[in-house]
């Protein structure tokens, strides 16, 4: 079975937010709220400091906090890949897991339910990659199967340095940043 990550390059991404603008069409995503969006941060001590620029997202974390919290058990991995997904039907928006999320990766839905990243899995299931992926202009975010040895994910985490956010956590992310 496959377990699906994302590694975005740091050094390609442009911040261009044309993965943002993706995925609000593809999920038709509510004004005024994202799934994913950019940071830039300054990493370093002058006068060598590093711009990192960033698409954040849900981690799709293997020890998801907002698995855990939710009370219905709408928040759940799901068969495919081990994704994190929101069974909208079941979710009471209460916001257990918008509170347990480290990353800030949820948020309530209009329509009342919690509402975040897919990876698009409506796509991925028809075997194209996430909107955000498919429409990067400089090629930096790869989508795959971490525990493919031949994936080009995992090729680019055997020989990259990279990082993901907050490993403190110990949510055990599957988005990686490759520096």
């Amino acid at each position: 079975m496959a377990r699906f990550g994302m590694a975005i390059d740091t050094k390609l991404c442009v911040g261009c937010m044309d993965c943002v603008v993706a995925c609000k069409t593809e999920n038709n995503v509510p004004e005024g709220y994202n799934r994913d969006w950019i940071t830039e941060e300054a990493l370093g001590k002058f006068p060598n400091i590093n711009l990192e620029i960033r698409s954040e997202r849900c981690n799709h974390c293997e020890d998801a906090p907002c698995v855990s919290s939710c009370p219905t058990g709408a928040s759940h991995y799901h068969d495919v890949g081990g994704v994190v997904l929101i069974e909208h039907n079941e979710c009471i928006g209460c916001k257990a897991c918008v509170a347990s999320c480290p990353y800030d990766a949820r948020f309530i839905h209009p329509d009342g339910y919690a509402d975040k990243c897919t990876f698009c899995i409506h796509r991925v299931e028809e075997g194209k990659d996430p909107a955000c992926v498919s429409v990067c202009p400089t090629n930096c975010m790869i989508f795959g199967d971490l525990d493919d040895p031949n994936s080009e994910i995992s090729k680019q985490l055997n020989s990259r340095k990279h990082h993901s956010l907050k490993p403190e956590a110990g949510t055990n992310p599957k988005i990686f940043y490759l520096t």
